[in-house]
C-alpha cells in the first residue's frame, strides 16, 4: 500500500511522474493540429520558472504536478451541465456502453455498498444500482459518490434529484479528493469505482492508496480509464479521434475548445496499461488471472479489477 513516504519507490518501479505516468513525450505528440492552443494555454498557465516541475503530468514540462489539481477542477467547472452529453458525442455513442459493461463486469452481489470516486454527474452511481435493482432485485445496495468538482456534483444531484434512489438515501454525494478521502473510514466499502478520473490525479499512487484503505478486506476496486491501443491501423484512428475530433467537437458543441484540449493531453499523459497494472498490484491488490485489464474497442477504454486481500 503506497503512502507519500514511498513515492521515489513508486517512481523507481518506473511509474512515477517522470516516467510512464506523466511522460512529456506522450503530450508533445499531439502535434501540430493542436500546438497553437496549447501554447496560448501554456502561456496563460504557466507558473513562475522557480515554481516549475520537470516532468509534469500537463503541456509538457511547464505546469507542475502540485497544480494539475487546481487546472482540472477549474476545466470542469466549465463545462459541467454539458460534459455527459458532449462525451456521449465524442465518443461516438459508446460513452454508455463502456460504462454499462464497466459495471457489469464488476458482477455485484446484491446489499454492496460502492464508493464511486470522481463520479459527479452520477453516471456510474445510476448504472449500479440499475444493475443491483434489475438483476439481483436488491434495494438496499447503495452508493457514495465523491468529486472534487463541485459543479460536477451539482449537475449529479440535479439530475437524481427525484430519483427513487435519492429518497431512500441509496445515493448520496459529497466533495472530496481522491487522493486524500479524509471523512471515509477505514475498510467500509465493499466496491471502489473511479471512472475516467484517475488520469486527471496528480499523483495515481496516493489514490491507489486511499482506495485500498477504504476497502473492506475481499473489496473491489475498479477502475475504468482511456487507454493505448496498440493495433497500428486502429491507433491511428485512435489518435486522430483523441487530438482533432474531440477537440473540434467541444468547440462546436459548448465552445470550449481549450478545455477538451486540456481533457485530451490529461488522457494521453496516463500511463499504458500495461504499466497501471502493475501500479494496483504493487498497491496491494491482487488482479485477476491473465492481464490484470480488460480492453474495450482495442484499448481505447481500459477497465481494471483487483481485489483487496482478506
Amino acid at each position: 500500500m503506497f503512502s507519500r513516504s514511498a513515492f521515489a519507490k513508486f517512481t523507481a518501479l518506473g511509474l512515477g511522474p517522470r516516467s510512464a505516468f506523466y511522460a512529456p513525450s506522450s503530450l508533445r505528440s499531439l502535434g501540430t493540429a493542436t500546438s497553437s492552443t496549447r501554447q496560448q494555454l501554456m502561456s496563460e498557465l504557466a507558473p513562475p520558472p522557480s515554481a516549475r516541475l520537470m516532468g509534469s503530468a500537463l503541456y509538457g514540462d511547464t505546469i507542475p504536478i502540485d497544480t494539475k489539481e487546481e487546472i482540472m477542477d477549474r476545466t470542469y467547472c466549465k463545462i459541467a451541465d454539458r460534459y455527459d452529453i458532449v462525451l456521449e458525442v465524442m465518443s461516438l455513442g459508446m460513452n454508455q456502453y463502456w460504462k454499462k459493461k464497466f459495471v457489469r463486469l464488476m458482477s455485484p452481489t446484491a446489499g454492496l455498498k460502492m464508493i464511486d470516486v470522481a463520479g459527479g454527474t452520477g453516471q456510474i452511481a445510476r448504472n449500479y444500482l440499475e444493475y443491483q435493482d434489475s438483476i439481483n432485485n436488491d434495494s438496499s445496495s447503495s452508493v457514495h459518490v465523491v468529486d472534487l468538482n463541485d459543479q460536477m456534483l451539482r449537475v449529479g444531484r440535479h439530475r437524481l434529484a427525484s430519483s427513487q434512489w435519492m429518497k431512500d438515501g441509496r445515493i448520496t454525494f459529497a466533495q472530496g479528493s481522491a487522493e486524500n478521502l479524509e471523512n471515509i473510514a477505514d475498510n467500509s466499502f465493499d466496491i471502489y469505482s473511479i471512472s475516467a478520473g484517475m488520469h486527471n490525479i496528480p499523483h495515481p499512487e496516493l489514490a491507489l492508496s486511499e482506495a485500498y484503505r477504504v476497502l473492506k478486506p475481499g473489496g473491489l476496486f475498479a477502475c475504468l480509464e482511456y487507454g493505448h491501443v496498440d493495433t497500428p491501423i486502429i491507433k491511428q484512428l485512435h489518435r486522430w479521434h483523441l487530438e482533432t475530433l474531440a477537440p473540434t467537437l467541444g468547440q462546436l458543441l459548448v465552445g470550449k475548445r481549450a478545455s477538451y484540449e486540456r481533457l485530451v493531453c490529461s488522457a494521453r499523459s496516463f500511463p499504458h496499461q500495461r504499466d497501471f497494472a502493475k501500479a494496483i498490484s504493487h498497491a496491494g491488490f491482487r488482479l485477476p488471472p491473465g492481464k490484470g485489464y480488460k480492453l474495450m474497442q482495442c484499448g481505447y477504454m481500459v477497465a481494471y479489477y483487483g481485489t483487496k486481500p482478506e
